[in-house]
């Protein structure tokens, strides 16, 4: 079984296309991103499609690759720096989007609009580089 490049890659695209939207919205000022209750609900929509397109990409290649299987979201993302995929000290960085996932899905009436306004500021960069990181391990192993 190999990687299917196709399916990686329109993940990776639907992750830039949302962080265009994301980096939109964290170019308002948090009292401008309040105003307009659509501005929370856009966010939120685009924030968890890229983070779901993060861990679909990461639940593929570990199956593909015959890496040991995640039981949870955060440990795909370590799974993937265990191996290579991405680089281990930004995976330590970087699994809080399976946690932060699984708040938006399973416990959205806890997230906040500063918190969600805080995150698309401050994190939105991370999905751009997650998906550097895959397009050079599928190059790389020629996927």
């Amino acid at each position: 079984m190999s990687v299917d490049k196709k399916i990686v890659l329109d993940r990776v695209a639907m992750i830039r296309e949302d962080v265009v939207r994301l980096k939109k919205m964290a170019d308002m000022s948090l009292a401008e991103f309040k105003s307009d209750p659509d501005n929370y609900a856009v966010a939120e929509h685009h924030l968890r499609r890229a983070s779901e397109s993060v861990l679909d990409i990461g639940r593929h290649i570990i199956a593909k690759s015959g890496f040991t299987k995640a039981t949870d979201y955060t440990q795909i993302i370590d799974i993937l720096g265990e191996n290579g995929v991405i680089p281990h000290e930004f995976a330590k960085e970087f699994r809080k989007i399976g946690g932060f996932r699984n708040r938006i899905v399973h416990m959205y009436w806890k997230v906040t609009t500063d918190e969600l306004y805080e995150v698309i500021k401050n994190d939105t960069d991370k999905l751009v580089q997650y998906t550097k990181y895959i397009v050079k391990h599928i190059d790389k192993t020629g996927a």
